[in-house]
């Protein structure tokens, strides 16, 4: 003890200390007393999300750039909608497979709804004509959901005021419920001409529960080529004959809209086909349920229904 104090190092006998003559305690740490390492500062956080955001807004400068080349490359006089509902359906789903972490879903699809609309605006500017008749709104959260503020929105009472008005425009584009409205009638018919409008997307691309923007709506307009996708065929039918059993016959077929139309027991339907259905099989059915099929014109076609699982994956929907 005596040379400890002096600071002369000395070796010591555990074994002795053992046994009484100098009790030794050896302490070891646990890694839960470890001190962790400090946190970042707030400060550095902050300066982080600012980073992002810059980069962020300059890739939206540089897509910006790469569509007023696009615009001085294609130098055309295209006629139709700008709208190209097959290759947007596809980002949407893209999105929703890729999506993580904290941020809702909703605002992820809601950001991009706007960029690609505002940038499509860009390169053709167009309106969106609303039918407000069902409920003004549902459809207004539905169309700046879809399309932002940016692209002007023009309301109108009823589904043929919003037909009338994209059959007189060259690209604008239009958005009208999937049950239509009261009093709307058949206005599909409005589309049945080889000129005249036709649907040409369902919105929203992707369906889920709690949708922000949930009301279904067809977009209707002149169809560019390059927006036509043949997923979902919609057909125009004029039946006469129509009671319970057409009626049954066609609800375990398609989620069909139907008017009444021409006399007491005449309909006019609105009938979704998916790709490897034939309209016969539709139309026989009908038939042997006891009406007859009047009229048939195809009106148009939407990208495949998608809806989304708990785990935030896109799925086929069932028809």
């Amino acid at each position: 003890m005596f040379s400890l104090l002096l600071g002369v190092a000395h070796p010591i006998n555990v074994a002795a200390a053992t046994q009484g003559q100098m009790p030794i305690k050896i302490e070891q740490m646990s890694p839960t007393e470890i001190s962790p390492p400090p946190p970042p500062a707030l400060a550095e956080l902050r300066r982080e999300i600012d980073r992002i955001d810059e980069a962020m807004h300059r890739l939206l400068i540089e897509r910006g750039e790469i569509i007023g080349r696009l615009i001085k490359t294609k130098r055309t006089t295209e006629t139709g909608s700008a709208f190209r509902p097959a290759r947007e359906a596809d980002m949407m789903r893209r999105l929703v497979e890729r999506h993580s972490g904290i941020l809702p879903l909703d605002t992820a699809e809601s950001i991009w709804r706007v960029i690609i609309a505002t940038f499509t605006y860009v390169q053709a500017p167009f309106r969106v004509h609303a039918d407000f008749s069902a409920g003004e709104p549902a459809m207004r959260d539905c169309e700046r959901f879809h399309f932002g503020f940016t692209v002007p929105l023009l309301g109108h009472m009823g589904p043929a005021g919003v037909v009338a008005a994209v059959a007189a425009a060259q690209g604008d584009l239009g958005l009208v419920p999937v049950q239509g409205s009261a009093g709307g009638g058949a206005w599909w018919a409005a589309l049945e001409g080889d000129a005249a409008p036709k649907i040409i997307a369902r919105l929203p691309f992707v369906e889920r529960e709690d949708h922000p923007a949930a009301l279904p709506v067809f977009a209707i307009a002149r169809p560019h080529p390059d927006a036509i996708v043949k997923d979902v065929e919609m057909w125009s039918l004029r039946v006469a004959g129509w009671g319970a059993r057409p009626a049954q016959a066609l609800a375990s077929l398609a989620e069909a809209v139907v008017v009444p139309d021409r006399g007491f027991d005449g309909a006019a339907l609105l009938v979704p086909v998916p790709q490897g259905r034939p309209l016969d099989e539709i139309t026989c059915a009908l038939v042997n349920a006891g009406a007859s099929v009047r009229g048939q014109a195809l009106v148009g076609s939407h990208a495949r229904r998608y809806t989304v699982t708990a785990e935030a994956r896109p799925v086929p929907a069932v028809r």
